[in-house]
């Protein structure tokens, strides 16, 4: 669509949003702070670059697909990296996990890893304006083999990975550092028995002890901020997964950390649109894994559904934007890696679009006087306004292209890029 009539169509919409109490040009403004993190494991399939060939393998994750063009290496990936962003509004970070740390070729063990692994991301991500946040990787390892890593019973191999999630910390924090942005450093711990457990207790209880001794060394929020994740189940770890929501609320709650809510950790009758306002009543602030289930813990691509909408509408309603911390995380090598990562921060920054244009104190103030007929009318009447022409015109604000002109792009990229990395 011209530029011109883009902003026909914004003038008209905007008029129309006005009527029911609306500020597009305000709702485009608080969508313009948002900082998504995209998660650097979708350009290579969760693979990483310890070694050659890196694989994924264990810790109740895969990737399925086999689309051409995988990142190989990391300069492959922030090529990729660049490219989404290109075609996404906004400024916004990108999750890293310690298995893509810059070793120059030479490997590094897990216990080893310290932020010269990492200054050449610190540097790219400085030079694009860009956030950093991390976590640690506890899985496709030799030591991860068993399914148990911190929850381990061979106090050796405990050991082992608590001197991992140290390093990550300490990682981190030079990260805030040099950046001046606060890192959010995320631990999910795949732990877990494939079958019924004789003892669900003594693998809580030395989860519980390892955590607390990576913990242990304070560092200031203003650089690093600690999130830990809890699993319904995952594979290999269908039966009992150690680090448990219930678990990890408890831990958050007394530990005074961040809890990860990941879309497709639950039952698939749950919605953690639905738990955020239960959490952060008790928890000051939290960190959202925005990912889309099919059945189980799928990792698909986000897309504009009704789950979605529901995420967006609770952190707007709520006032809790200055308390939750937006990543995505889905793995996705059926498709093109590049176009998923567009689809799904381009899908998530509309869902909060669309939340942002709700006249929210109007809705509250009708449920407020029992006017439920009022709150389910004006609900329905959003569904239709012309969401659509608000976006688009954010887009073009952007420089960046449309809705029926960016997959052109990313389609030119394939051709001349990625057809020649197989």
């Amino acid at each position: 669509m011209k530029p011109n009539n883009i902003l026909k169509s914004y003038e008209l919409a905007k008029e129309k949003y006005a009527s029911l109490g609306v500020d597009t040009d305000k709702a485009l403004k608080n969508l313009s702070k948002i900082a998504v993190s995209l998660h650097c494991w979708q350009g290579d399939d969760v693979g990483g670059f310890e070694k050659t060939g890196a694989e994924l393998s264990g810790g109740g994750i895969q990737t399925t697909g086999n689309y051409p063009g995988k990142a190989r290496t990391i300069a492959e990936l922030r090529q990729d990296i660049d490219k989404a962003l290109e075609m996404i509004p906004g400024n916004h970070r990108l999750s890293l996990h310690a298995c893509y740390l810059d070793n120059n070729g030479k490997f590094i063990d897990r216990d080893q890893v310290n932020i010269k692994h990492f200054q050449s991301w610190i540097d790219w991500a400085k030079q694009r304006k860009l956030g950093l946040d991390f976590n640690p990787t506890f899985f496709s390892h030799p030591k991860a083999n068993d399914g148990f890593t911190l929850s381990h019973p061979n106090k050796n191999i405990r050991e082992f990975w608590i001197q991992h999630g140290i390093a990550c910390r300490k990682i981190a924090e030079q990260m805030g550092k040099k950046l001046g942005k606060t890192v959010v450093t995320n631990f999910w711990v795949p732990d877990g028995y494939k079958d019924i457990p004789a003892d669900r207790k003594a693998p809580r209880e030395r989860l519980a002890d390892s955590l607390d001794k990576i913990f242990k060394l304070k560092i200031s929020p203003k650089y690093n901020l600690d999130a830990v994740e809890g699993k319904l189940f995952g594979i290999g770890s269908e039966s009992y997964v150690v680090g448990s929501h219930d678990f990890y609320m408890g831990y958050a709650a007394t530990r005074k950390k961040l809890l990860c809510l990941d879309a497709g950790h639950f039952h698939p009758t749950e919605v953690i649109s639905d738990k955020i306002s239960s959490v952060l009543t008790f928890l000051d602030e939290i960190l959202l894994h925005v990912s889309r289930p099919v059945r189980w813990d799928s990792d698909h691509v986000v897309i504009l559904n009704d789950e979605l909408y529901a995420i967006s509408r609770e952190l707007v309603r709520g006032g809790y934007l200055g308390r939750v911390h937006i990543g995505l995380d889905f793995f996705d090598a059926s498709i093109n890696r590049i176009a998923a990562w567009v689809i799904g921060t381009r899908s998530m920054l509309k869902s909060l679009l669309s939340a942002f244009l709700e006249p929210a104190a109007v809705l509250v103030q009708t449920e407020l006087k029992f006017d439920y007929t009022q709150r389910l009318a004006l609900m329905e009447t959003l569904k239709t306004l012309p969401f659509g022409a608000i976006w688009d015109f954010y887009c073009l604000k952007n420089n960046v292209p449309q809705e029926t002109e960016w997959l052109r792009e990313i389609k030119n990229y394939e051709l001349s890029v990625l057809k020649h990395r197989n």
